[in-house]
């Protein structure tokens, strides 16, 4: 397991022949999806054996985005949503600087414990923060729109 870890993608980006694969495969799997119901897959197996695979929907949409990124030729991290972050961590994710972020967190804009005198941030928090910040930030420009629209400036 750690030789595929290794070549995997946490600590690098894609070459091209991944690119390329992961692009083939993105095709493949979207020409086969029929909206809100599975997806199958047959696969062609060493000595000729086919098995058909099916994925639900929501996997089927998170394996299109990993092949999205991929074939994009740029780098991902998987975090899954109940491990903890570091503040650097945090603030990556939110694209914002790791001062920022720890004044968000002592406003109790996110919440936060502390190990020692770390302080660490659960991915779902941050991830729940970010919505609600992502959705403020649409409305906003949707009432900025609403407001030229109104002024004729649209």
């Amino acid at each position: 397991m750690n030789a595929l870890r290794k070549e995997a993608f946490f600590d690098r980006l894609p070459d091209e022949v991944e690119i390329k694969n992961a692009e083939q495969l993105r095709t493949i799997v979207a020409s086969q999806i029929k909206e809100g119901e599975p997806t199958k897959l047959s696969l062609a197996l060493e000595g000729g054996e086919v098995r058909t695979v099916t994925l639900a929907p929501a996997l089927t949409a998170s394996l299109l985005e990993v092949l999205r990124l991929v074939s994009s030729g740029r780098g991902f991290r998987m975090i899954p949503v109940e491990s903890e972050l570091t503040t650097q961590q945090a603030a990556d994710l939110l694209n914002v600087s790791r001062p920022f972020l720890v004044k968000l967190l002592e406003e109790g804009e996110i919440p936060f414990a502390k190990t020692g005198r770390h302080r660490r941030v659960r991915a779902d928090d941050l991830f729940a923060y970010k919505e609600k910040r992502d959705a403020s930030r649409s409305n906003a420009l949707s009432d900025l729109a609403a407001m030229d629209a109104e002024e004729g400036l649209v």
